[in-house]
């Protein structure tokens, strides 16, 4: 007869079996007290991290399918908040990649000189304001003797620190952009690079262009200077045949442009003439076109006249409104976009305000420094408004009333404050204020700025 047993397991707690010790206790709660008591605000940032977390666990598996697309929404897009790009020579230089395209010998690369030195030195150029940073000049066609006798031509003893030149460095596929970006990293102030000229660091293909190959050639400078947040200059040569468009006169293909962020072209009506023009075009500006006439002594550049085609952009009174009321005297400013509208007494709703500020973050920041972040609570949106008490410094040019234009736009620094600047339009009735303009006076403002 068989003998049965009854089989038993042993009570043992969970986790002694993977070494773990029996008196450890799962419950969490206790690790913070008895009298743990969250508030609401904390609960709701630890709700706001856990859904944060799965979205973020959701998007990493829908981004790893093959089929993946990243797509936004309308309402998405406008909940972005981009910095602003102000110029760094007011009108006429913005960040970005540009190509700068002129016939040999006619003036580029005393051009290119006089760029880098009045930003790297913060002195106006003709008459506009620069914001002063770091440049690296790549004169790959020049030696540093050649270099040295322009620049003590054009500018004499007057020498800046932060102008620094190279005539020689690597091709894009050699590494040029880690030596870049090593100077970058040595000089974070950099705003400048110049490249004179592309042709000097291309890879070395023969005869042979494709659109496909200029397109990529720019876009991944391009990359590089947005990543960066600099302008990266190209300097770059015309083509024989003649255009009605002055554009299509661009050495290469249209994939030069196409990539990039604008173009420069400089050009004269005769080799022998003492005066040129240059047109730009751009995303960031509008089209323009400058007359130049070069001083017989120093060979630098001057202004004689521009032209702009007569496109109008309409004045932000919300903007106005705020960069009255952030400033240097009240710095700073935080509650809901109902707050904001009672305070400064707006004809707008709620939800447009927030919508206004975030489609124009950057103009608020350009026109009048104040900062401007919109985030959310367990309370709902707020606003923040900061004024940048250390934002760039802008050299203004001297201002000479007695030849002013009637319609003049300048800048006159803030008293008290050497970093601070307030736009002003000269004419008949003295300066004014960018607040004290008249629409009209706005418009033209706002239309040569941005």
């Amino acid at each position: 007869m068989t003998e049965e047993r009854e089989m038993t397991a042993p009570m043992t707690s969970v986790g002694a079996e993977v070494g773990q010790s029996p008196n450890v206790t799962t419950d969490i709660i206790s690790d913070y007290g008895e009298n743990f008591n969250p508030t609401a605000e904390e609960i709701f940032l630890a709700q706001q991290e856990y859904e944060q977390e799965m979205q973020a666990q959701a998007k990493a598996e829908r981004e790893a399918a093959p089929d993946f697309m990243q797509t936004v929404s309308m309402p998405e897009l406008y909940e972005m908040v981009y910095p602003g790009k102000p110029p760094i020579i007011d009108h006429f230089l913005y960040p970005g990649t540009y190509l700068f395209v002129g016939a040999p010998k006619v003036g580029k690369s005393f051009m290119m000189a006089q760029i880098a030195y009045h930003v790297s030195s913060g002195t106006p150029m003709w008459n506009y304001s620069v914001r002063k940073g770091t440049v690296l000049y790549l004169a790959l066609e020049d030696d540093y003797r050649r270099l040295q006798e322009r620049l003590y031509r054009m500018f004499g003893t007057e020498t800046t620190p932060d102008l620094f030149f190279s005539v020689a460095s690597k091709s894009l596929n050699e590494g040029l952009l880690d030596q870049l970006g090593t100077f970058l990293n040595e000089h974070p102030e950099t705003s400048v690079v110049i490249i004179d000229t592309l042709q000097k660091v291309r890879e070395a293909e023969g005869d042979t262009y494709s659109y496909a190959r200029d397109y990529d050639i720019i876009a991944g400078l391009k990359a590089f200077a947005d990543r960066t947040g600099i302008c990266l200059i190209l300097v770059h040569h015309t083509r024989k045949q003649k255009s009605d468009d002055s554009f299509d006169r661009i050495s290469g293909t249209n994939g030069l442009l196409g990539a990039a962020d604008g173009a420069f072209i400089m050009y004269k009506n005769k080799r022998s003439d003492g005066d040129a023009t240059i047109e730009v075009s751009g995303r960031d500006q509008p089209d323009k076109k400058f007359m130049l006439s070069r001083n017989k002594e120093t060979l630098c550049w001057e202004l004689s006249g521009e032209k702009s085609p007569e496109y109008t952009e309409p004045p932000e009174p919300v903007l106005e409104a705020i960069g009255g009321f952030i400033n240097a005297d009240n710095p700073t400013w935080e509650g809901t976009a109902t707050e904001l509208i009672e305070k400064l007494e707006l004809d707008i709703k709620p939800n447009a305000l927030s919508l206004k500020l975030n489609v124009n973050a950057g103009k608020l920041y350009n026109l009048y420094f104040v900062q401007y972040n919109n985030s959310r609570s367990h309370k709902g949106r707020k606003i923040t408004l900061r004024y940048d008490e250390d934002h760039p410094i802008i050299v203004e040019p001297e201002s000479d009333t007695d030849d002013a234009a009637e319609d003049e736009f300048q800048y006159q620094p803030v008293d008290g404050d050497p970093k601070a600047t307030v736009c002003y339009v000269r004419g008949d009735s003295g300066n004014k204020s960018f607040h004290d303009m008249t629409d009209a006076e706005k418009e033209n403002f706002l239309a040569t700025s941005y």
